[in-house]
């Protein structure tokens, strides 16, 4: 909640025009925080619609996080998968996007605080904020270890990588300082397709950009708490996962969680160390933190507790969406985390929002409708399970994941451009992303 201290002074908000871009506004004012998945999902589904909306998010660009792996393995451009904010919601004549950071949400008074101007009131509220990397209280991961949640996190990774093929090429004694070893912590969807994108990068691109270097010593360690790579694949697209990295050099420390990370590498449970200087977290996400000031019961990950139809016990005005939300089916079993949920969570809650601005009665329960899960391992070779018990894989189930990603990329010029991309490396066996940003000073 808001402290009382405070300097805004939120007493003032009851003479505060809601208000998109300064215009009085006597229509219903949605505010939704998150340019994610599921507030892009929100704001589409409210446009056009007898309310106004504000969409808040700290970048002014929408992050497609699901190819977030190929910037850090230089495939993709940071731009490719980030289409701007305003253009998306442009033809949207009631939308309005606003750039700030979420410091707090007060729901007594109705307002969102933001770090660059006043509160923003509301009359409904959709809270789509995702999540954030967890180190689950592993020692050393936050110093140590790069995470892959965000578009700086990719390139920074990107860069820690190229850079570290610098140094072993002009010291190659820091190869047996594993200055070429990269570990991968997390063997869901993430870090499975990021260490395939990995051990293709080295062998097929950087082992021709070093011609003095021995870049068959570069290796990718994969490791995952459970006995298996993603988990909540069918077992027979697990071992087809394993096989493919197998082939592709992958590394695979299964059933073994880590213990500790640090400057030279990590510790697993058993005592072996790993030597690696470089060590990517993919083990797990969290809530994000702005879940934590509301006073709202919390899972232990942070998720807040909702309702069915996903609004907020005691606020009914409120609703919470994706990986913020503490949502399950019928049986008990929380939702997963992923881009699905979310834009099928923000629709209902959209939806709901309208019901009851059009007065037509009680909202309903959301359900999920699972259209399958897919994981894309490296070059013609993908894992994709869809309803129906359709399985695909290989060559196939590359082709299908390639053509759902570009399908749900949004923007025609970023999917054109990813496009031309993939062909050219495809065609080339090349990635012209290769670039190295100097650290801040």
């Amino acid at each position: 909640m808001v402290p009382a201290d405070r300097d805004v002074t939120l007493a003032a908000l009851a003479l505060q025009t809601r208000a998109v871009s300064g215009t009085r506004a006597p229509l219903p004012h949605v505010v939704i925080v998150g340019g994610g998945f599921g507030g892009i999902a929100a704001a589409k589904t409210l446009a056009g619609k007898p309310v106004t909306v504000t969409l808040v998010d700290r970048n002014n660009f929408h992050t497609f996080s699901p190819l977030l792996y190929q910037v850090a393995t230089s495939a993709l451009a940071p731009d490719d998968i980030a289409p701007n904010l305003r253009g998306i919601v442009r033809r949207s004549r009631n939308i309005e996007a606003h750039l700030g950071r979420v410091l707090d949400v007060d729901l007594v008074r109705h307002a969102v605080i933001v770090d660059n101007g006043p509160p923003i009131a509301y009359d409904y509220l959709i809270l789509a904020a995702g999540s954030v990397s967890s180190d689950f209280g592993v020692p050393g991961v936050a110093t140590h270890a790069i995470p892959l949640k965000s578009l700086e996190d990719a390139t920074r990774l990107r860069s820690t990588v190229l850079r570290r093929f610098e140094e072993a090429n002009a010291n190659p004694a820091l190869i047996d300082e594993g200055a070429l070893r990269v570990v991968v912590a997390g063997g869901g969807p993430t870090g499975v397709e990021l260490s395939g994108a990995l051990a293709e990068l080295f062998t097929k691109v950087l082992a021709k950009d070093f011609k003095n270097l021995d870049v068959s010593r570069a290796e990718v360690v994969l490791v995952e708490a459970v006995p298996a790579v993603l988990g909540s694949f069918s077992p027979a697209s697990q071992r087809e996962a394993v096989e493919e990295l197998e082939a592709r050099g992958v590394q695979l420390r299964l059933g073994t969680p880590i213990a500790r990370v640090d400057g030279d590498g990590v510790e697993l449970t058993d005592g072996t160390r790993v030597t690696a200087r470089t060590v990517v977290w993919c083990a797990g996400v969290r809530a994000n933190p702005i879940a934590d000031s509301l006073g709202l019961a919390r899972t232990r990950l942070g998720e807040i507790v909702v309702n069915k139809d996903l609004s907020v016990p005691g606020h009914p005005e409120v609703f919470v969406v994706g990986d913020l939300a503490a949502a399950s089916d019928r049986a008990g079993r929380p939702y997963p985390q992923l881009a699905p949920v979310a834009m099928q969570g923000a629709r209902h809650a959209a939806r709901s929002i309208m019901r009851r601005v059009r007065g037509r009665g009680r909202t309903t329960r959301f359900r999920y409708f699972n259209k399958g899960v897919m994981a894309t391992i490296g070059r013609r070779s993908a894992v994709a399970e869809l309803p129906l018990g359709v399985h695909l894989a290989g060559t196939l189930g590359w082709l299908s994941w390639l053509g759902l990603h570009l399908v749900f990329l949004m923007g025609f010029r970023n999917r054109a451009v990813v496009f031309l991309n993939w062909a050219w490396n495809y065609f080339s066996w090349d990635r012209g992303n290769r670039i190295i940003i100097p650290d801040p000073d």
